[in-house]
């Protein structure tokens, strides 16, 4: 061992002693009488001392000075120690031991200087003389101790003769067992998981651009790492053995403790003095104010004697709840259900509507309730059962009065609002269907204006009718049928017949309706597109249909031929696809809201007006013009802004004018105005108000929103999540501030934001299924309001 350098200092050698000399006062009695050896160590010859700096000056064992790391031992004397005993007695550092030294057989003890505390003290004193030896001694004498091994030379029966293994049969000692319970067994079922895309991605071109992944929301899609089977390698079993020793630190910390004081405060008003307050009392100023404020004050008094101030005065103002009776009168009750044996088994609702005309007929529309998978799968079963369009009558709830055939299952109607004999509906499959029921108006009439014709009307309702069951149900085929090859490519998710008012080009220019009638429409799909259609002839397609009238074709008897030029050959006018930004993926459109798409609500009679149904050959739409034909004028200052709900939550304010691309000269729609991600699920509906026709209503995911167009901040009411998603909505046709949120438990939230705003001011359950549409109608002057 290299010398230890001498501290120049010597601060840290007398700080180590203080220590030392410390932790021996510290020391209880019983540990000074006691002395532990180092047996659990494997050493019981050693006995660690304490050693203070008084008892190194009496023995010249000074540290550093007398016992370095050169020669770190010292040879004390047995009779020093026992007069240390005699003249110190207990205080004696090496009273701890004092049998052991009585008892030694030598004459000189063996004294260590533990530098590294490896004994945990300073110092440890060797109790048998074997051990000193032991320690004295140096290496060589050791070796030379050590007696010389004789060379042997090997004899011949210690050489090695290899013999070959003999085979013997093999006897089991268990082995086999062990090795089958060490097996590695599959013990849980392998779990199936089925991952799946947004519908409005499917088939989206891609185009690769440089952007920042954090904050464009499904920018980027994690590569997760999984084995590859090609280039695995088989490892045998091991047995490793592992051994963790820690790390031990020895920390102290000393807080400074300061003796607790007490504090207080003590403060005076600030007061005026006698000759300040005389002063200022007859001051100008103030006997000015006082003249100017006593007549206010005494009015006050007053008026406070007189009456409450703390008086609510609404309250005063609003009726008592008792007068027109108690609260069950406000909750919806059941008045009729309708029901069909044949063609609703396993079945669901996706549409319903009252007949613009006739009060007490409905129409519904029914689709089979499979997923996308479940369709694919039992797609040959679903080719057998038809998709109908269901008419009903109050007074034949069981028994539908007509049912409009279609190529597949019907997800979105509308009326005509010039001809209501005229039904245009959208498919899961992307074609739209005309139907023409004017053949079967008086039919539909006669169910109202029978035998049993209402004589007071406001005495009770109208549809309280006799049902005629002799009369049979009329299937009724379509006339028209979009092509399936230039329409939509998905399910169509809503569909708006334009006003009589306006029509518009291929641009989205919009100019003014000669005519005065509905010729055109809109719908938006599930494939990210919407698509304004027009029924007219157009002059593309008039080579076409000059083609078909030469050609022979059967038309079935039944079948109108009011659009027959526009069979699988009908096209859109004009397609617009709401892009996202710095992306190459669409929107999802699955509602849209016009700026006037009420033209429903302006075919409601308050006063149940005499019926007025169009008959057959009396309907404006068999000798249609072709469209846009002549030069129309345009309109100015129409505004062309619309609402749209997508599939992912957003309500988009955007406008379906077209302009051209700078780039390659095409039509492209226009950036959308703004964008909101308010709803946390796809949009049901987006409705605008039928009193304020800048308030517009939109349902989905698990919250509501009302909107004010021309607001760009965002929604003006946004409700909290609900504890079940919302499904449906729509307004009140008699209260404005009214509105019903259908729910997929089966309840009905009616919302009134006059008496709240944060919750709905009535939820009543009217079913165990999902609510899947929402439609109130007005009869009896607007005094009730029916609700499908």
């Amino acid at each position: 061992m290299a010398p230890k350098t001498p501290n120049k200092k010597g601060t840290a050698v007398v700080t180590k002693k203080q220590n030392q000399e410390k932790t021996k006062q510290a020391l209880p009695v019983s540990e000074e009488v006691a002395a532990t050896n180092m047996e659990n160590m494997g050493h019981p010859e050693i006995y660690p001392l304490v050693l203070t700096t008084k008892t190194q000056e009496i023995f010249n064992c000074r540290v550093d000075e007398d016992v370095t790391d050169k020669q770190p031992y010292k040879l004390i004397k047995k009779a020093d120690i026992i007069a240390d005993f005699i003249n110190r007695a207990a205080v004696s550092d090496f009273y701890p031991v004092k049998k052991l030294v009585q008892e030694y057989p030598g004459d000189e003890l063996l004294l260590v200087y533990d530098k590294d505390f490896k004994y945990g003290l300073n110092f440890y004193l060797v109790s048998t003389e074997e051990a000193k030896e032991n320690y004295l001694k140096s290496p060589e004498e050791q070796e030379e101790q050590e007696e010389p091994r004789e060379y042997k030379e090997p004899s011949p029966e210690d050489t090695y003769i290899y013999k070959p293994p003999v085979s013997k049969p093999w006897v089991s000692l268990g082995s086999e067992k062990e090795i089958e319970e060490e097996t590695v067994k599959e013990s849980t079922k392998p779990i199936t998981y089925m991952i799946s895309r947004k519908r409005g991605q499917f088939g989206a071109p891609f185009k690769f651009s440089d952007q920042n992944a954090s904050s464009v929301k499904d920018a980027y899609i994690e590569c997760t790492a999984y084995p590859d089977k090609n280039f695995t390698l088989k490892h045998l079993e091991k047995e490793v053995g592992m051994q963790v020793i820690p790390k031990v630190n020895d920390t102290s910390t000393q807080t400074r403790w300061v003796y607790p004081k007490n504090a207080t405060t003590q403060y005076y008003p600030r007061e005026f003095s006698e000759e300040e307050k005389e002063t200022i009392g007859q001051s100008k100023p103030l006997i000015d104010f006082l003249n100017n404020m006593s007549i206010s004050v005494e009015i006050a008094l007053q008026q406070n004697e007189i009456m409450n101030t703390f008086i609510d005065d609404w309250k005063s103002l609003a009726e008592d709840e008792g007068t027109f009776g108690d609260k069950t009168d406000t909750h919806l009750k059941e008045y009729q259900s309708f029901t069909d044996l044949h063609n609703l088994t396993e079945k669901m609702i996706t549409c319903v509507s009252w007949h613009p005309v006739i009060y007490g007929l409905i129409a519904v529309s029914v689709a089979v309730r499979f997923s996308f998978e479940e369709r694919v799968q039992f797609s040959g079963k679903l080719l057998l059962q038809p998709s109908l369009i269901l008419f009903w009558s109050f007074s034949d709830p069981i028994h539908p009065q007509l049912m409009l055939e279609s190529p597949d299952d019907i997800f979105c109607f509308k009326f005509c609002p010039n001809d209501p004999n005229i039904i245009a509906g959208g498919c899961i499959n992307g074609q739209i269907v005309l139907w023409d029921i004017s053949a079967h108006a008086e039919r539909i009439e006669n169910i109202k204006t029978g035998s049993t014709r209402i004589k007071k009307a406001t005495l009770k309702p109208m549809f309280l009718l006799e049902p005629e069951s002799n009369k049979e149900t009329m299937y009724i085929r379509h006339c028209a049928v979009s092509s399936i090859e230039s329409g939509h490519r998905k399910v169509i998710t809503d569909i708006h017949w334009l006003p009589g008012t306006f029509e518009i080009n291929r641009m989205g220019s919009v100019f003014e309706n000669r005519s005065g009638i509905s010729c055109q429409l809109v719908t938006c799909s599930a494939d990210c597109t919407i698509c304004f259609w027009d029924i007219r002839t157009q002059r593309t397609t008039t080579q076409q249909t000059d083609k078909k009238k030469e050609e022979v074709i059967e038309v079935p008897f039944d079948v109108p031929p009011t659009f027959l030029h526009l069979d699988l050959s009908w096209k859109p006018l004009c397609r617009l696809r709401l892009s996202k930004s710095e992306t190459t993926l669409d929107h999802c459109p699955t509602k849209v809201s016009l700026n006037d798409d009420d033209a429903s609500y302006r075919t409601q009679d308050k006063t149940l007006p005499p019926i007025k149904v169009v008959k057959a050959g009396e309907s404006p739409y068999y000798n249609l013009e072709g469209g846009m034909a002549n030069h129309l004028k345009p309109i100015e200052d129409f505004c062309t802004k619309f609402f749209v709900g997508t599939e992912e939550g957003e309500v988009i304010y955007t406008d379906w004018k077209m302009e051209r691309d700078p780039d390659t000269g095409r039509l492209v729609p226009k950036k959308p105005v703004s964008l909101y991600a308010v709803h946390d699920g796809a949009v049901h509906t987006v409705q605008r108000s039928p009193f304020y026709k800048d308030i517009i209503l939109t349902v989905g995911g698990w919250n509501i929103a009302i909107w004010k167009e021309g607001v760009m901040s965002g929604p003006l009411l946004q409700s909290s999540c609900a504890p079940k998603r919302f499904t449906s909505g729509h307004w009140s046709l008699t209260r404005p501030g009214v509105f019903y949120i259908g729910r997929e438990d089966g309840n009905i939230d009616i919302w009134d934001l006059l008496e709240k705003t944060h919750e709905p001011a009535q939820s009543q359950s009217i079913c165990i299924t999902t609510i899947t549409y929402i439609k109130p109608w007005t009869f009896s002057g607007g005094k009730h309001e029916p609700l499908l």
